[in-house]
């Protein structure tokens, strides 16, 4: 696969005329390519930079150019701003998002903003596409069904200019993360969250977040501390309960799991709790151990907590790309999961797990981290997601 989505003779073309480099064919192997593309030349910046550049002063800042200054210092929207961008009272997050996912777009979207520079549609275009594609982590799969998407619109909207084509691939992109009205059901019901996950993934971080949100709707909630397996995962997790300003029911390190949920949820029918989130351990090497731990769960409350809506949410660290996808794919085999909460979304070139997640599994995006404090997880849109990566 080519670096950075060029294909290999077009890496070694930009080299060569930014460093006088000359190079024998099949002879470079990937890592030095990177290397000689991050390195100065010493006549001036790196031809990386200077593409950059370039692009950038293609594409004004959309950012700059939307947004200014009230007379208080609060950013705020201004006139100019185009009737399609995204609702008013999304634009915090909104603007979050597309800052988290600049390493993703640095290196995913302007790529496709060369190859859509070709001098026509052809195999190479696409083979360049699916270059592009793969290497942002939307996956073999999910790239092979948007590039049929589009070669069909091409056929049926007689295109020939490659750069029509954006649009339709933006489309093409947004329809593999399209699964319908995703259901936030537990919010609205008293419901029973099972939170599973990897450790190192943000679990705990997810649950203080998601109970700090849920706080903000006037919701009561508990927090059952049900990873008895790992060492200190139950004081980690009532920082974040002290710090949502809810309750958490924890047990002794090595306790029964089962034996912590059926303490939640006295409490939490004491209390008349609308939402008990619980946490798991994340013990994915041995599916069996947690498919019997979430079975022994769930047997108690059907028995202690009849009627409760249940929700099975796994996170995902965004950074690791299709090890995420392959995570989920475990956990999906363990748990009837309704539910991907992507976390570290900000650090990552790899946005377009989003895409694949969806894509493959039918599983819903519900909701993505994209830093480290309470309002930084929000409720996942197909329509912000492209509209922040494409900008």
């Amino acid at each position: 696969m080519g670096l950075f989505g060029f294909g290999k003779k077009k890496q070694q073309d930009i080299i060569a005329a930014a460093a006088g480099l000359n190079f024998e064919e099949e002879s470079v192997e990937e890592t030095r390519l990177e290397e000689t593309l991050e390195e100065e030349t010493p006549s001036g910046p790196s031809i990386l930079d200077e593409m950059k550049e370039e692009l950038d002063a293609q594409k004004p800042t959309e950012l700059k150019a939307n947004f200014g200054k009230n007379a208080d210092g609060t950013l705020a929207q201004v006139e100019e701003q185009a009737p399609e961008e995204q609702p008013e009272e999304a634009g915090g997050f909104f603007q979050k998002l597309v800052a988290g996912l600049t390493k993703t777009r640095d290196q995913f979207v302007r790529n496709m903003d060369y190859a859509f520079g070709a001098s026509e549609i052809d195999d190479d275009f696409y083979e360049e596409l699916e270059e592009i594609l793969i290497s942002g982590d939307i996956g073999v799969r999910t790239t092979d069904a948007i590039l049929e998407q589009l070669k069909e619109e091409v056929r049926n909207r007689k295109i020939v200019d490659p750069k029509e084509c954006k649009e339709v691939l933006i489309e093409a992109i947004r329809n593999q993360m399209n699964l319908g009205e995703a259901s936030y059901r537990f919010e609205e019901e008293r419901s029973v969250v099972f939170v599973i996950g990897v450790n190192g993934v943000g679990k705990t971080t997810t649950i203080g977040k998601l109970a700090a949100k849920l706080k903000a709707q006037n919701k009561k909630v508990v927090i059952a501390a049900a990873d008895t397996f790992r060492a200190a995962a139950g004081n980690q997790l009532r920082e974040w309960a002290n710090r949502a300003g809810v309750d958490m029911i924890g047990g002794q390190e090595g306790s029964d799991p089962a034996a912590v949920v059926y303490d939640a949820i006295a409490s939490a029918k004491t209390k008349d709790a609308d939402v008990l989130l619980i946490d798991t351990a994340g013990r994915l090497h041995n599916k069996k151990n947690l498919m019997d731990e979430l079975s022994k769960m769930n047997r108690i409350i059907e028995r202690e907590y009849p009627g409760a809506y249940k929700e099975s949410l796994v996170v995902l660290d965004a950074t690791t790309g299709q090890n995420a996808l392959n995570q989920a794919k475990e956990f999906k085999e363990a748990a009837d999961l309704t539910g991907v909460v992507l976390t570290k979304m900000d650090g990552t070139a790899k946005g377009g797990i989003a895409v694949a997640i969806q894509s493959e599994l039918s599983v819903p995006v519900k909701y993505i981290g994209v830093g480290e404090s309470v309002d930084d997880l929000e409720k996942f849109d197909a329509n912000q997601f492209v509209k922040a990566l494409f900008l």
